[in-house]
């Protein structure tokens, strides 16, 4: 109040290097457009954001010649912290919408490339591969004895988007809804690699069912046992069961033909007290 103003002569526009956040929020208006989304993937390995080296994705290109006003991020050596390090809450929001779009060729080589734990290197992250860290020193930074390992281990932003990367992976997008009559119903929609089922780049043993289907399990509210039943074992990407049985507590079996569970069933798992276990046929 009081004071005189000034009327700008003159603007300039300087360019910032590349952010990750970028493309990342850019992907979440594009979801549907798989053209759009594989484009945008294949530009993001070629901008400067990709350490080829560790097979990851920096926070920021390089800074390098960027005054003090961008902020404190110049501040640290490049590789470091918030310059151009690989952040991994904001790799896994990447990785997130990878899956979420639909990009599943995509989504999963980057998980078995090593850019998503469990599948780093253990000798070279230097701490447990099942331990986020805050970040990893990057490609960028001058010290090779220390790149590629996790610093600042704690239950970072990236354990949320791995719990969110996961139900997509075994559950799918929506597993409880409301049909066209009002009525809850249940589906699974997962998003399964055929490694999944049988790798043999791995030392562990596939699994299969009493017909010899390859199988997978896990558990729905860490307590009801599912297990997808997949013949040949290929790739599960995006598609319903053929049918379902729900075993109860009470010994009583429920076949369900299709690729839905329908309400009474739905509800009953929802409530999770009075079931066994769950198979879906794929």
């Amino acid at each position: 109040m009081g004071h005189s103003l000034v009327n700008a002569k003159a603007m300039s526009v300087k360019i910032f290097p590349l952010f990750l956040e970028g493309p990342v929020r850019y992907m979440k208006t594009i979801q549907d457009d798989s053209d759009k989304l594989s484009d945008l993937y294949d530009r993001v390995i070629e901008s400067g954001l990709r350490d080829k080296e560790l097979s990851m994705y920096f926070l920021s290109a390089s800074l390098k010649g960027q005054s003090y006003d961008m902020g404190r991020q110049i501040a640290f050596a490049p590789g470091w912290l918030e310059n151009q390090s690989i952040w991994m809450h904001m790799s896994y929001k990447y990785y997130l919408q990878l899956i979420r779009g639909k990009l599943y060729d995509q989504f999963f080589a980057e998980m078995k490339g090593g850019g998503i734990l469990p599948f780093m290197e253990p000798d070279v992250y230097g701490r447990s591969l099942m331990e986020c860290s805050s970040f990893i020193a990057s490609s960028a930074f001058p010290d090779d004895s220390i790149v590629g390992k996790g610093f600042l281990a704690r239950l970072s932003g990236s354990t949320a988007e791995f719990m969110d990367i996961w139900k997509l992976m075994f559950i799918g997008p929506e597993m409880f809804y409301i049909n066209d009559s009002g009525d809850l119903e249940m589906q699974f929609v997962p998003a399964l690699p055929s490694w999944l089922f049988e790798d043999s780049e791995s030392d562990g043993d596939p699994m299969f069912d009493h017909e010899g289907n390859h199988i997978v399990k896990f558990k729905l509210f860490a307590s009801v046992p599912v297990t997808y039943h997949n013949p040949g074992g290929g790739n599960l990407y995006g598609v319903n069961p053929k049918s379902y049985k729900v075993v109860m507590k009470d010994g009583k079996k429920v076949a369900i033909d299709g690729p839905t569970i329908p309400t009474e069933t739905a509800t009953t798992i929802r409530r999770m007290k009075d079931v066994t276990s769950v198979d879906a046929y794929f």
